[in-house]
């Protein structure tokens, strides 16, 4: 099984980087090919909602800015299954989170069942290093993209700086549990 990993913080010694060494761990320890994408080191431009907000993406399924979208949309399609992890800004996802997810929703969404996305299994995680008053809906925002590309979400998994000791655990478990699934 390929599992590919999305992590969307700037900062490579945080909470979010710590999650993805996690999930990395624990998809490997059930014997999965993992491959770890950093957003913030990609160029993902937000989109721009071309032509009369459509463009390209609903009929043809591609973008047409030149940047490291592509080349990312044909990974996200050649997974097995995914893992999203992202820190709460303000109750949501990071902005180079929403600029991916929200470019890959216009493009794969109308795909439905046929969509890259659709059937496989998705651990969503929103690493809240402050309060931790956002996690939830930040979580929903990432289970309604799942919902929009037809994944099965395996697993919706909050995160704080004060849970992280015993979370970081969960977070291992989870990816290997999802690896090693049947169903």
């Amino acid at each position: 099984m390929r599992v590919l990993i999305l992590q969307s913080s700037p900062n490579r010694d945080g909470l979010t980087a710590a999650c993805a060494a996690a999930a990395v761990e624990g998809a490997r320890r059930a014997g999965a090919e993992v491959e770890d994408v950093r957003l913030n080191d990609l160029d993902l431009r937000r989109c721009k909602a071309c032509g009369n907000g459509w463009g390209t993406c609903r009929d043809q399924h591609v973008c047409c800015q030149d940047d490291d979208f592509a080349a990312l949309q044909q990974r996200m399609a050649a997974a097995d299954a995914y893992i999203i992890i992202t820190p709460v800004y303000w109750g949501e996802p990071s902005e180079s989170a929403k600029a991916f997810l929200d470019r890959f929703r216009r493009c794969e969404a109308h795909l439905g069942a046929e969509g890259p996305l659709a059937g496989k299994r998705a651990i969503a995680v929103a690493a809240a290093g402050g309060s931790g008053g956002g996690t939830l809906t930040c979580l929903t925002s990432l289970q309604n993209w799942l919902h929009h590309l037809s994944a099965r979400p395996f697993d919706l998994i909050g995160i704080t700086r004060r849970s992280r000791g015993y979370m970081l655990e969960a977070i291992g478990r989870a990816a290997e549990a999802m690896v090693k699934a049947q169903d």
